[in-house]
């Protein structure tokens, strides 16, 4: 990194430091990144900084073709987890200011600073930057609060079947795994407990570890889950469910791991996989596994058995 570069990853830092960010926050990556999305590079004055949107992939491309500072590609969960969710908490950064409810796993999820951010950043280096600090620092608190206001109100609300209320972020699987609370346990779980729901942001966002202890179920914390998990207390049945939208069904070797998974419960285990629609069902048609269920948001009413003795209910 030559002399230009070094001090502007300085001033990067100097910033984040004036903005209250932690030693980690403000190290050389986390400046490396504000840069990028301000896209300023070495030797270029505060006053023409950008706000583009920018996804890790390019932010990552471009530290390296303007800092020479080269990141692997494993690297990327470091980035967005360290550094971007951070600036993203701390109001310095928005998530897809061009569509909020955009799936967490889409390729198109990009970043950009703040508008309020930017008129700060744009004064550094001049008198004024130190009086607008201090406005922007006091009024953070409140643009974090209306912020999260406004993430929040993008999520999708749930009422479990005990009242409970929950939210699952928007996009990806997560309107499916609403119609799977909503419609199949109303259809064919009526009383039944959900002991455990996946979130694409909050991978445990329903987890009810004791009473699946007391089934006799330990759960492993970096294991597969099923995206919801049931408990019928009449039948002491254990429905494992799969939102098949953003990946495939109950296959026969998606059905061996939940097999050993959950081979140690003391409930029957009935394995379900959960379609958007029949449209969708029939492009996994012939990967489904035997002895299992199949359920459309699209029908909700209906279900279809594949072979075996039962119709929705475990086997021996």
């Amino acid at each position: 990194m030559n002399e230009l570069a070094a001090n502007q990853v300085e001033d990067a830092r100097s910033v984040l430091g004036h903005l209250g960010f932690d030693p980690e926050r403000s190290n050389e990556r986390s400046a490396l990144v504000l840069l990028s999305l301000m896209q300023l590079h070495p030797g270029d004055s505060w006053a023409t900084v950008e706000a583009p949107t920018l996804g890790t992939r390019a932010i990552m491309d471009w530290i390296s073709d303007h800092y020479g500072v080269e990141y692997a590609p494993n690297t990327r969960e470091t980035i967005r987890r360290f550094t971007l969710h951070q600036f993203v908490a701390a109001g310095l950064v928005q998530e897809n200011p061009d569509d909020p409810a955009r799936p967490v796993n889409s390729p198109k999820w990009c970043y950009q600073v703040r508008a309020e951010a930017l008129g700060l950043l744009s004064a550094y280096g001049t008198q004024k930057f130190n009086l607008l600090l201090s406005a922007y620092l006091k009024d953070v608190p409140g643009l974090v609060a209306q912020y999260a206001s406004q993430r929040e109100m993008a999520r999708i609300p749930v009422v479990l079947p005990d009242g409970s209320p929950l939210t699952l972020s928007p996009g990806g699987q997560n309107a499916l795994i609403k119609a799977m609370i909503d419609e199949f346990c109303a259809y064919y779980a009526p009383g039944g407990r959900v002991l455990y729901v996946g979130d694409a942001d909050a991978k445990w966002a329903v987890f009810h570890e004791d009473e699946l202890a007391s089934l006799g179920i330990s759960v492993d914390m970096h294991g597969k889950m099923p995206d919801l998990v049931v408990h019928l207390p009449e039948k002491n049945w254990l429905l494992l469910l799969e939102a098949t939208a953003s990946h495939g069904p109950v296959d026969g070797q998606r059905y061996s791991e939940l097999s050993a998974m959950f081979s140690s419960s003391t409930a029957g285990l009935v394995y379900v996989s959960c379609f958007p629609s029949r449209v969708i069902m029939r492009k996994y048609l012939t990967q489904i596994a035997w002895e299992t269920e199949v359920w459309c948001a699209d029908d909700p009413t209906h279900l279809i058995h594949f072979n075996g003795e039962r119709f929705l209910g475990p086997y021996e």
